[in-house]
């Protein structure tokens, strides 16, 4: 078990909340948010929302899981395998093949448009797991970004 939770990412800890490129990603959500609001209407959630199921589960579960899966499972396995190892500006070869998964997945929730989007954030997850050799950052980051997401958009019906 300690085996499987180390190749996932799980078992380090660093302090990348500290680290610069960390804190740019999470302003560039908030850039993103401010982008959001000027093409489409914003529906933000009721403050008794923040606590319900679905929000718990699109911002909570479903990163912890989508960040196990890909970057734990995935990415970790390719980036053993020679060309999932090189790196372009900083980007693996095997980040790159899971986000292009990641984003493909995203086909069956979302609008196309929206599903094409997810890429971006795809490759950062992907480089803060390549970068840390953990997926708490991946986690966190993925958290945040749902947390926004769907905060000012509201839940999906």
């Amino acid at each position: 078990m300690r085996k499987l939770i180390h190749e996932i990412g799980l078992d380090i800890f660093t302090p990348f909340y500290k680290d610069p490129p960390f804190l740019l990603a999470l302003g560039a959500g908030g850039f993103f948010w401010l982008l959001l609001a000027q093409v489409q209407p914003l529906t933000p959630m009721a403050p008794r929302q923040i606590f319900s199921t679905p929000f718990l589960f699109l911002v909570v579960w479903q990163p912890w899981f989508e960040e196990i899966l890909f970057r734990g499972f995935l990415q970790g396995t390719w980036a053993d395998h020679p060309r999932g190892k090189r790196s372009f500006f900083g980007i693996t070869g095997a980040n790159a093949l899971v986000s292009l998964l990641f984003t493909i997945m995203h086909f069956w929730t979302h609008p196309p448009l929206w599903a094409v989007s997810v890429f971006f954030p795809s490759l950062l997850f992907g480089y803060f797991r390549d970068r840390y050799g953990s997926l708490y950052p991946s986690i966190f980051l993925h958290m945040f970004y749902n947390g926004g997401y769907f905060f000012l958009t509201g839940l999906p019906a």
